[in-house]
């Protein structure tokens, strides 16, 4: 699936949150999920939430495939547009769990800076400096696409989950979309110290 090339996608806020009982059992009724593995999906981008549903559809392997079965493709734009447009909670409403310092600061050098001597580009560049998205992810190209709209925000997301994502994509797990591919470059380069700090960068204060 090449996400450099789509269209901008809409969908019924008020339909989604219809359609929303099911996810909440996981993701929690206000889009914060229940469990540290699950990932917290109120305020993340339209964009990407819709193209994770379609490839949970397209793969039979995701435990979230028997979920998405009877989804149309109305019900995942209209679900995408529902949880986009919740807003995280700026407290947790936890303390959080204590971070090693020199992990935190390894996470901040990668997210920041990156590691060139290992090929790896810094995080913001994608995610965006506050870890909430591509700054351009909602403009246009000439051509009507919206190139950056499907890189996810990351901030306040959750370190167990986060760790997860990283290890599939360096252990070459996933690879169905051009960014999977991005990602699946940059992942085989992390090793596990790396895996395990980026998630504690200050820039990413976890909800776990």
């Amino acid at each position: 699936v090449d996400l450099r090339r789509v269209q901008p996608l809409t969908g019924n806020v008020a339909a989604g949150e219809a359609k929303s009982e099911l996810c909440a059992a996981c993701h929690g009724p206000q889009g914060i999920s229940i469990a540290p593995t699950f990932p917290n999906i109120a305020g993340q981008s339209m964009d990407f939430m819709y193209w994770q549903l379609v490839e949970f559809k397209r793969n039979p392997d995701s435990p979230m495939s028997p979920l998405v079965t009877d989804l149309s493709n109305q019900d995942m734009l209209d679900l995408s547009a529902y949880y986009a447009s919740l807003t995280p909670p700026a407290d947790p409403g936890a303390e959080p769990a204590p971070v090693d310092a020199t992990l935190a600061e390894r996470g901040e050098q990668l997210y920041l800076a990156g590691d060139p001597a290992k090929g790896i580009p810094p995080c913001q560049g994608c995610h965006g400096i506050d870890a909430n998205g591509h700054a351009d992810a909602l403009r246009t190209d000439r051509d009507g696409h919206t190139p950056y709209a499907s890189y996810p925000a990351l901030r306040g997301q959750q370190s167990i989950y986060l760790q997860t994502k990283l290890a599939e994509y360096r252990d070459g797990k996933m690879d169905d979309s051009t960014t999977y591919f991005v990602m699946t470059g940059i992942g085989e380069r992390l090793d596990d110290e790396s895996i395990e700090a980026l998630p504690r960068c200050s820039t990413l204060p976890a909800l776990d």
